[in-house]
């Protein structure tokens, strides 16, 4: 499967100052592979190398951080020769040596032309954070699931995809009927590349299902793995708690909902380890849309969401037909589902941050406001094809310099005060970002 993120990598190699490079990500999102590929397309030569359970990589690295010596090393340990400028070398699961995610550093400082690109589970680089992390001495990548538009290109719907990115408004709405199902099989199966690649194979939904139950399984026991028994607790009900608020009419966390008289001191903790681990995504609330959104962010208030969409439907026990179909079963979740596609889209296609807003002492409700090239976009999103967009109007009506946005099932419309974009179209970024008019 193609991952959009190729390109980036391809652009680091090109960069005569490149720094290592570092994946993140959470567990399963595809770092390896990515990486693999990346090497086997452009490089001569792979050494790869893997720090999981590998007791001699470790004792390499524990005898200090001596360039020649740990080339030698590193051939010894793949078979490959070392060659700067053909060979790309791989530390795969570096959290599991810490020495070697400090020796980033020294490459960096010291064999400057050596292309070192390393991958590890965030679980474990957020525990290395601080103890010998070398800041300033690599470049960072973002890796998550499987977007939409990646979903499209793995499951051989690539003209599909062709067309939201040529961003032909009418041409989209056109080919609404296809890309309509297709989303709520994504909606199912998620991005987490191997429940992808499962069904793009069988081209059965519960195949997909099994993969994703597999993956919650080994999500709790990496989680045990890194915390004490304390704090897995903690960690792991605010986990299972997610379903549960996203399924509330206003998404907002609250504590006393993980059980009864569960204190914030408690699990606040559990919820920042779970954000930077790349589990969850935390939208804070704030409190007025101004320029930069975080200044105005409320740490006490905010909506957490899960990795991936697949998985947040195989935590809440949705089956295939409710999610394709719609019926009444999933009426309740679907619009929760739908913020949760939503929001993963704006992270991980739009490389946005996104933030919610609420009145202080009325129902009104954005469900997220992002910031882009300093213009503030509020939007409003409806699982269906529902217009009605009460909250949106007023509070664009409040705080006139906004670029409201409503997705929907709906084609693209513009109303002049607001535009709506498809779902769908989320990832095509020209289609939505501009202020005036549906053209780029």
């Amino acid at each position: 499967m193609e991952r959009h993120l190729m390109a980036k990598l391809v652009d680091w190699k090109g960069n005569h100052r490149k720094k290592p490079i570092i994946i993140n990500g959470a567990r399963q999102v595809g770092k390896t592979w990515l990486l693999k590929e990346f090497g086997a397309r452009y490089f001569e030569n792979v050494a790869y190398v893997n720090f999981d359970n590998n007791t001699a990589m470790g004792l390499l690295f524990e005898e200090g951080y001596d360039i020649p010596r740990l080339f030698t090393g590193i051939q010894a340990e793949t078979g490959e020769r070392v060659v700067e400028g053909k060979t790309l070398i791989i530390f795969d699961e570096i959290q599991e040596c810490p020495k070697a995610l400090t020796s980033l550093k020294y490459f960096s400082e010291n064999a400057p032309g050596q292309m070192i690109a390393a991958a590890g589970s965030l679980l474990g680089l957020t525990v290395h954070q601080g103890t010998g992390y070398p800041v300033g001495k690599v470049m960072t990548l973002d890796l998550h699931p499987l977007n939409f538009r990646e979903f499209l290109d793995a499951t051989k719907n690539q003209s599909l995809r062709e067309l939201i990115d040529a961003n032909d408004h009418s041409a989209i709405s056109a080919f609404s009927s296809k890309l309509i199902p297709l989303l709520r099989q994504y909606y199912f199966t998620g991005g987490m590349p191997e429940a992808v690649a499962t069904f793009a194979e069988s081209g059965v939904l519960k195949d997909a299902r099994d993969i994703q139950l597999q993956i919650l399984f080994d999500c709790r026991r990496d989680i045990s793995k890194h915390l004490s028994i304390a704090e897995t607790e903690h960690v792991l009900a605010v986990w299972d708690s997610i379903p549960a608020h996203l399924g509330q009419e206003n998404r907002k966390f609250v504590f006393g909902h993980i059980k009864e008289g569960a204190r914030a001191r408690d699990y606040r903790a559990a919820i920042t380890w779970l954000t930077e681990a790349g589990l969850t995504t935390c939208v804070r609330r704030v409190s007025k849309p101004g320029v930069p959104l975080a200044s105005y962010a409320n740490e006490s208030s905010f909506k957490l969401f899960a990795l991936d969409v697949g998985l947040l439907g195989a935590m809440a026990g949705l089956d295939p037909g409710s999610v394709i179909s719609g019926n009444k079963a999933f009426t309740e979740f679907k619009g929760a589902l739908t913020e949760q596609f939503v929001c993963q889209q704006l992270v991980s296609d739009c490389e946005l941050q996104p933030f919610y807003w609420s009145a202080e002492n009325s129902r009104g409700e954005i469900d997220f406001l992002v910031q882009a090239e300093g213009r503030i976009y509020p939007i409003e999103v409806k699982a269906e094809e529902n217009l009605r967009s009460k909250s949106l109007r007023a509070f664009s009506e409040k705080y006139e310099s906004m670029n409201p946005r409503r997705f929907s099932l709906s084609g693209y419309r513009d109303e002049g005060w607001m535009r709506n974009v498809p779902l769908y179209a989320i990832g095509n970024m020209r289609g939505w970002r501009f202020h005036h008019g549906l053209s780029a």
